[in-house]
């Protein structure tokens, strides 16, 4: 038996009256491909398992004017069974079959006499074996043998026969008004409709499986027609001009709305045009800011079902999203232009939406209309329309009048492109620069070398291409473009980063400095903080702290990378706010290679600030973009990543899993950025493992103690990982040095991440306890201290450790039960077992957390008191007028709530509080 995904309850519906005593009609109904007919053979099916005589007939729309058309088609199945019907039977049925044929006839029986005929036909049939007849496409049933079958339907009660017809929704037709059963079948839930198009298209890309989910609405048959049309050979989806998906319907599609549509009077069908170009119902209204198109008059397409009525509004939409594509594509090409000119003055106090509309209704070159489109698609991408805005300077571009504007706005157009993730997009309007001459241009550059350094990794090759690019512009003589340099320049920073070496690095130093003041403050914040901000970082955090006041007017991609320069200076809080309120609307509409970015970010900012589950929840939805749209190298960064959480939280098989996947990718390839972060991932798994030398092997790998290696984003951040590596193996002197060497490099001034870690290094390292209090206390007081927990953590831990040393005993006690708790609530289990390790050794029994105290009652919080005062169960029982079983029960449940097994421990259990406020 097929398999129907959902109509659970249509099919119970349909089983009850095939299965039903008796005879019986029924109507399905429903929209154009909403899957009636599957309905049909799922009960034809059952019927024909049964036992069922079944009996089938289609309605024919071009048959639907021919008297008695679709009664022939259920009487040919009959012949033998009509031929020995006495004549006064017969001649009834010989009369429906003249009539067919356009025989002379005397007259053609009255429905009641031919309803008549039929029932006893039936009956007579019916004593054999059940007979169920199926009738689909009902609506086109002609109208004679529609009044006969509605007649004969609602009499067949007696003998066991079923009559089923299917008829569309949105069709008049006689079974209407023929009083019959109905079952309704309405549109697939989103989750039918996306388990459908998953077993019928398992291999569809996420955002042509979005585009059809989208179009289709729950219409069984878009969802199975619509994949093979949605994305072109090369795996584009086509987009309209407000980049909208311009999905192309096949023939099959068009004709479920396509003869409504071409019966519409032109005035009509005009207004339908404009609502369907302006984006009516296709949720383009909250980007523009700006309401579509009002169709007005046109009740004829309501009444019609092409159109329905808003409740609350009043304002008409398309039915359908199908019913919008099929308008757009059965108008000719005047008539989109002349919809397009008139829906541009519509639209002329909004500037993309009068852009669009305006470049669509030109036909030659035009530069006012291309300048028009230019301008539209910078505000575009400034509000997370980036996608709309490739679409705006390609036709800005194809409008231009003069090779030089063409020239530059294809290669802005490639630009955006390239931040879209479409690289093989950007590379593809490159090409199609014919101005371009016969060498590579510094937009072809741009777009290689994106292509390379993000899917492949190509950090080397593409650092020549680039320089070779701006030593070009930079020695020839020609006029050279602010903004082209500018581009290449941030390219040559960000392949420099991700190679982290040092050599890439001078050579990239060097040639910014020949540029002078070509290269813009924004490109000396990203070449001074991207890599070696121990080194270059000082001063830059003022101006950050400045842009962090005035994003919104910013573009998406220059957001993205001062945010990353954010980071590295342990500011990214000022961006993360932003950053939410847009990042999914980027990877929506936007520049989606920047919502990539800002999801590491966001991450990277969650991890900091001991959001760990959303950390990792934020980086597995990176991970999954970035797989889809081959983004490896965003993909193994957030990989890295990962490990480094996997690390803090002692999943050392997980970490060292995630490392060995990011290390065998990038270290061929010379991506010293990500082979860094995973050894610092590897350091950081060993030190929550209690394994200080293998620790100390990694951290050694990313710097050596008393330095910082140039280039390296790792080295700095880092610090802790050597110092307590190093003073664990016996290193003390190395441990030191490295502190020292911190100090000196100046890094408290330089974040406040760099200044926690660096008063905790030197804490640790101290020779007297003067100075490892002083150090503690700078740390401890520090204004930015609780933005980073785990570092806070682990100073309070190593500080009450030392002060265990020096017997200190009740002071060691309220530092490791404060890095106790926060480890738990961190999920940093390797260290919060470290922390109780230290309080163990310190005769303290093991404590129970703040959270299980929250978790006592008023009940057993008073209990808990009373049985660690040292009284009995009885005594507490006298005292709360409860049994002393009872109070047994309660000590039962309070016991492992707290974390201890013996009554003596309560008292200490109920200290804890105490000693984290003293």
């Amino acid at each position: 038996m097929m398999t129907l995904i959902g109509r659970e309850s249509e099919k119970e519906q349909l089983s009850g009256h095939v299965r039903a005593a008796g005879g019986r009609s029924l109507v399905v109904i429903g929209e154009s491909g909403v899957g009636k007919t599957a309905l049909l053979d799922h009960a034809a099916e059952i019927a024909a398992q049964e036992g069922h005589l079944v009996i089938r007939a289609t309605g024919v729309e071009a048959e639907s004017d021919l008297p008695y058309a679709g009664l022939h088609q259920l009487l040919s199945a009959l012949l033998p069974d009509i031929a020995r019907l006495e004549d006064g039977r017969r001649a009834v049925f010989d009369a429906v079959f003249d009539a067919v044929f356009d025989r002379t006839t005397a007259e053609l029986p009255s429905v009641m006499m031919l309803g008549i005929a039929l029932l006893d036909l039936l009956s007579r049939v019916a004593a054999k074996r059940p007979v169920l007849l199926v009738l689909d496409e009902g609506h086109w049933l002609d109208g004679s043998s529609a009044d006969v079958l509605g007649f004969a339907g609602r009499r067949i009660s007696a003998a066991p026969v079923k009559l089923l017809v299917a008829v569309r929704a949105d069709v008049p037709s006689r079974f209407d008004a023929a009083a019959l059963p109905e079952v309704p079948v309405g549109a697939l839930t989103d989750e039918d409709a996306a388990l459908l198009l998953d077993q019928r298209h398992p291999a569809l890309r996420r955002r042509v499986r979005q585009v059809v989910l989208d179009q289709a609405r729950g219409n069984p048959l878009a969802l199975l027609e619509l994949p093979a049309h949605v994305a072109g050979s090369d795996g584009r989806i086509p987009e309209d001009a407000f980049g909208r998906p311009g999905v192309p319907l096949p023939r099959r599609l068009r004709r479920l709305y396509g003869t409504r549509i071409a019966a519409l009077t032109d005035a009509v069908g005009a207004e339908l045009l404009m609502g369907a170009l302006d984006g009516v119902g296709a949720g383009l209204g909250d980007r523009s800011r700006e309401p579509c198109y009002r169709m007005r008059e046109v009740d004829e397409a309501v009444a019609c079902g092409l159109l329905d009525i808003e409740p609350v509004t009043g304002d008409v939409t398309f039915r359908h999203p199908l019913v919008r594509s099929s308008v757009v594509q059965m108008a000719t090409p005047d008539q989109r232009r002349a919809a397009h000119a008139a829906l541009a003055q519509v639209h002329r106090d909004n500037p993309e939406r009068h852009a669009v509309h305006l470049g669509m209704a030109a036909v030659d070159p035009d530069g006012e209309v291309a300048e028009i489109l230019e301008a539209a698609a910078g505000g575009a991408t400034r509000r997370g329309g980036a996608i709309a805005a490739v679409g705006l300077l390609t036709r800005a571009a194809e409008l231009s009048e003069s090779p030089t504007d063409r020239s530059r706005r294809l290669s802005r157009a490639a630009f955006v492109a390239g931040h879209t993730a479409r690289l093989g997009q950007a590379h593809r309007l490159v090409l199609s620069d014919l101005a371009a001459g016969p060498g590579p241009s510094p937009a072809s550059v741009v777009a290689t070398a994106n292509l390379a350094l993000f899917q492949d990794g190509a950090a080397h090759c593409t650092h020549r291409q680039v320089t070779a690019a701006i030593e070009s512009l930079r020695d020839s003589g020609q006029a050279r473009s602010a903004e082209t340099i500018d581009r290449l320049v941030v390219l040559l920073i960000t392949i420099s980063q991700y190679a982290a070496d040092h050599t890439l690095w001078e050579t990239t130093r060097d040639l910014l400095d020949s540029l002078g003041d070509l290269v813009t403050e924004r490109s000396r914040i990203y070449g001074s903080t991207w890599s070696d901000v121990v080194r270059h970082g000082s001063g830059w955090s003022e101006p950050l702290e400045r842009a962090a006041a005035n994003l919104q007017d910013q573009e998406p991609w220059d957001v993205t990378r001062l945010a990353v320069s954010a980071y590295h200076l342990d500011i990214l809080n000022q961006f993360r706010p932003h950053l939410q309120r847009v990042v999914t609307r980027e990877l929506e509409t936007g520049a989606v290679l920047s919502g990539m970015v800002m999801l590491n970010l966001i991450m990277l900012e969650q991890l900091a600030a001991g959001e760990w589950d959303a950390a990792e929840g934020t980086a597995q939805r990176a991970l999954s973009l970035e797989t889809e749209h081959g983004q490896e190298l965003l993909a193994h960064q957030t990989r890295a990543h990962l490990a480094q959480l996997a690390a803090l939280r002692g999943q050392a098989g997980r970490a060292r899993e995630l490392q060995a996947v990011v290390d065998s990718w990038a270290r061929p390839r010379g991506v010293g950025f990500l082979t860094q972060i995973v050894d610092a991932a590897g350091a950081a798994a060993a030190l929550s493992a209690g394994d200080y030398e293998t620790a100390y092997l990694h951290a050694v790998e990313i710097t050596r103690p008393g330095t910082f290696q140039p280039w390296s984003g790792q080295a700095a951040r880092t610090l802790l990982d050597l110092v307590e590596a190093a003073l664990h193996t016996g290193r003390a002197q190395e441990a030191r040095l490295h502190a020292l060497a911190a100090r000196d490099a100046g890094l408290t001034d330089l974040s406040p991440r760099l200044a926690l870690i660096t008063y905790g290094a030197l804490m640790m390292t101290a020779d007297d306890e003067k100075e490892a209090t002083e150090m503690y206390e700078c740390a401890e007081s520090h204004p930015a201290a609780a933005r980073f927990p785990f570092e806070l953590a682990r100073i309070r831990l190593a500080h009450g450790i030392r002060l265990r040393h020096v017997r200190d005993r009740a002071a060691a006690r309220r530092l490791l039960v404060r890095a106790a708790e926060s480890f738990e609530r961190l999920g940093a289990g390797g260290w919060a077992e470290r922390a109780r390790t230290e309080l163990r050794i310190t005769a303290a029994a093991p404590r129970a957390s703040t959270l299980n105290l929250a978790s006592l009652t008023w009940q057993e919080r008073r209990i808990a008191g009373l049985a660690a005062s040292g009284m009995t169960n009885k005594e507490i029982g006298t005292r709360l007028h409860l049994s002393p079983r009872t109070v047994g029960s309660h000590l039962y449940r309070i016991f492992p709530k707290l974390g201890v097994t013996k009554r003596a421990a309560l008292r200490d259990a109920l200290s804890w509080e105490d000693e984290l406020t003293a």
